[in-house]
């Protein structure tokens, strides 16, 4: 059977500076958001960084074994990561998508 490639999606995050270390707490690789996606199978976890230059904007990537993997996440707990998703909301001033990727080819993980 061929290796799936991991899946990973990375958001920016400008956060508002009276929301940051509830954001921290949310949005970190112990948070809430982590926690949700813990009860799901195939979630490998989740790096925030922090910009050296602003300590206001954030990137989070959340990796999983495959995006099935994540979809079926999505698909099983969709009320929950909605209901996570609008009690973050005002933690920041601007999110964007920075994209959906793959695991690079040469990057396999040894058998």
């Amino acid at each position: 059977m061929a290796h799936q490639k991991h899946y990973a999606y990375v958001w920016e995050f400008e956060v508002a500076a009276e929301s940051l270390a509830e954001f921290i707490r949310y949005c970190g690789p112990q948070g809430e958001w982590a926690r949700l996606f813990q009860r799901a199978e195939g979630y490998l976890g989740t790096w925030l960084l922090q910009d050296e230059a602003n300590p206001l904007r954030f990137v989070t990537i959340d990796r999983w074994q495959s995006k099935q993997l994540h979809e079926a996440f999505l698909d099983e707990f969709l009320l929950e990561y909605n209901a996570l998703d609008e009690a973050c909301e005002s933690f920041t001033i601007r999110e964007t998508s920075l994209g959906h990727f793959i695991q690079s080819a040469g990057d396999e993980p040894p058998p």
